[in-house]
């Protein structure tokens, strides 16, 4: 019997690289998780499960790889597939398309984390049907990707909507933020540890109606506000551990209402309800837009082959 191609995939987080094998998207044969240590440690880890997965299931045909970033997507760059500089310890200046290539002579195709779940939940998911869709992931760091029109967003370098600023919210003066590159910016003030920093616990233990919930919904529907203007995508998604708090929602649409004022008709809380959600995948969104670019990678020239 002849079996459909075998495709590999990796979530490269900065806490653990999730790795996996399947022959469709969304049916896994084999998945592994290996903790984010130095680089070679990890990779090694990685090389090792697609090699025993080889053994086990035949030749992978493509890999795909979803990254924390910024990473070099640029397709003629000399370091395609490289993490550039990155808070991540050890990690700047890390190739992580070279490794899979070269051992397992196939095409390795890369994008960031958030691009990847974009291109998953637009496919597969919540975004199922649009044409352009924003996926936000709101937790350790914040990060956005943007899918439009069949492909996902990369320029000179990769949306990095985490990094924008926002206004202050009139209760969060003294702040200082925590990004190390621009302080105050939205990750410096709406992430999981500027939470931790600015109120000493995450916002999961936090009570109801504590004051960081409005602070948290005003910034990201500061964001959900300029996308709309930006982007006027169909959908924006918000996922990530600090939304799991779900009274974020509606908090964040009543910013995102008042922000937009009714003009040229958007911001209509119906649509708003409607458009404004969390992930269908949830966790699950990252490793399967990897497994989506490992599909789409022995057809389209983004990826590098050993």
């Amino acid at each position: 019997m002849h079996l459909p191609p075998l495709y590999g995939a990796i979530e490269a987080g900065g806490t653990k690289f999730v790795c996996a094998v399947a022959r469709e998207p969304q049916t896994l044969l084999a998945q592994t998780r290996i903790a984010t240590t130095v680089p070679a440690a990890t990779l090694d880890a990685a090389l090792a499960f697609f090699a025993q997965q080889e053994q086990i299931h035949g030749k992978i045909a493509g890999i795909g790889i979803a990254s924390f970033g910024p990473v070099d997507l640029r397709k003629q760059s000399a370091r395609f597939g490289y993490i550039l500089d990155t808070p991540k310890a050890l990690w700047s200046q890390t190739d992580l398309v070279s490794p899979f290539a070269q051992r397992f002579h196939c095409p390795v195709s890369i994008d960031t984390d958030v691009n990847a779940a974009a291109l998953a939940e637009a496919r597969l998911g919540a975004g199922r049907g649009c044409d352009t869709l924003v996926y936000v992931t709101v937790g350790t760091g914040i990060g956005g990707g943007i899918f439009t029109h069949g492909h996902t967003h990369k320029g000179a370098l990769h949306p990095e909507l985490g990094h924008i600023r926002v206004r202050r919210h009139p209760d969060d003066q003294d702040f200082k933020g925590t990004c190390p590159f621009h302080g105050d910016c939205l990750e410096g003030l709406a992430s999981g540890p500027a939470i931790q920093a600015r109120y000493g616990a995450a916002l999961d233990m936090l009570p109801a109606g504590h004051p960081a919930f409005a602070v948290i919904g005003d910034y990201l529907g500061q964001l959900a506000a300029t996308l709309i203007l930006l982007l006027a995508p169909q959908r924006i998604l918000f996922g990530g551990g600090v939304m799991q708090q779900a009274a974020l929602f509606p908090l964040l649409r009543v910013t995102t209402a008042r922000l937009l004022n009714g003009y040229a008709g958007l911001g209509e809380r119906t649509w708003l309800d409607q458009s404004v959600l969390p992930p269908a995948l949830g966790a699950d969104a990252g490793i399967v837009g990897a497994m989506l670019l490992a599909l789409e990678c022995t057809t389209q020239p983004h990826q590098r082959t050993g």
